[in-house]
């Protein structure tokens, strides 16, 4: 059974940073290619990283590039998100996604399995 499990989310002050995790079960997670996407009140959810399983590569929203940083630990089965420099439109519920096809994409309908989400707020 395929499970993920987001945590590292919190209040954090603009400016500061977060790590983010995703630990997956039930599956090999580097034979996936894993998105990381938010989700604020109101507004639809947009993907802001993803690394692809053929050569990890990453890619980046024009929102979040130069302040996230995606990774893989294969030997603990997990992902992160690792986020700097936090504005308060970061706001947002973050999730982590797989798919089998290896090419990344934003598009959330292209992924079949979800985590719970964290949640990040970013406030003063």
């Amino acid at each position: 059974q395929v499970q993920l499990v987001e945590s590292g989310g919190g209040l954090v002050q603009p400016g500061g940073s977060l790590r983010l995790s995703c630990a997956a079960s039930g599956f090999t997670l580097d034979d996936y290619t894993i998105g990381w996407f938010r989700q604020a009140p109101g507004k639809e959810r947009e993907g802001v990283s993803c690394i692809n399983s053929r050569d990890a590569r990453t890619y980046y929203a024009d929102s979040v590039r130069g302040r996230f940083t995606i990774s893989r630990d294969n030997a603990r089965n997990t992902v992160y998100l690792q986020i700097n420099s936090l504005k308060p439109e970061d706001t947002a519920v973050y999730y982590c996604a797989v798919k089998r096809e290896w090419q990344c994409s934003f598009r959330h309908y292209h992924y079949p399995y979800w985590g719970q989400g964290t949640q990040v707020t970013v406030s003063s």
